[in-house]
């Protein structure tokens, strides 16, 4: 059977989108993300973390300070029961100012070359794979490599999205229809 995995993205889908997020102190995990994240976690699925951070293209901070907000969002959601099993960051940024960041490549999305990487990491089949977010871009990702697209949706028309395979409210949403999708 193939080996099914879950792409998060992190602003606005785990935590809350804080412009450039420099500063662990200031990670605010969404409601419910814990719960489906060990959801997740429960049924042997991996969740993998997909996230563009252009910010260190743009000499906003800098990959230590990177490393060091991710640890402090998997020790919160660890006091949460709830484990990220990877995470994988684009820092390169076209208009970057750093320029041993400033390029196009194939890692920032929606390019799937992080989809790739994960993949090969974990032994998964894209085919099966899925990925939550809130944009389209998120959607337009995971599809390119010809799995379903989760488009979070809080606040807008829920039938905005006609590429999503499903849209949801919020990540505990997404994650029920995903793990029935995976039992069906």
């Amino acid at each position: 059977m193939p080996k099914t995995g879950v792409f998060l993205d992190r602003d606005d889908t785990i935590i809350k989108d804080r412009i450039y997020l420099d500063n662990p102190a200031d990670i605010e995990i969404l409601p419910g993300a814990g719960d489906a994240i060990r959801a997740l976690n429960s049924k042997g699925v991996p969740a993998i973390i997909i996230t563009n951070q252009s910010g260190i293209a743009r000499g906003l901070f800098d990959e230590e300070r990177l490393h060091e907000i991710h640890l402090e969002l998997m020790s919160m959601l660890a006091d949460m029961g709830a484990m990220i099993d990877a995470v994988y960051y684009c820092p390169h940024h076209p208009e970057g100012i750093i320029d041993e960041y400033r390029k196009t490549c194939p890692c920032r999305k929606p390019e799937p070359g992080l989809l790739y990487r994960a993949a090969e990491d974990f032994c998964l089949d894209l085919n099966s794979c899925y990925m939550v977010g809130d944009k389209p871009m998120d959607v337009e990702t995971i599809h390119r490599v010809g799995g379903k697209g989760i488009l979070l949706t809080p606040w807008q028309d829920r039938t905005e999205s006609q590429t999503a395979d499903f849209t949801a409210r919020d990540l505990v949403e997404a994650v029920q229809w995903i793990l029935e999708d995976i039992n069906s």
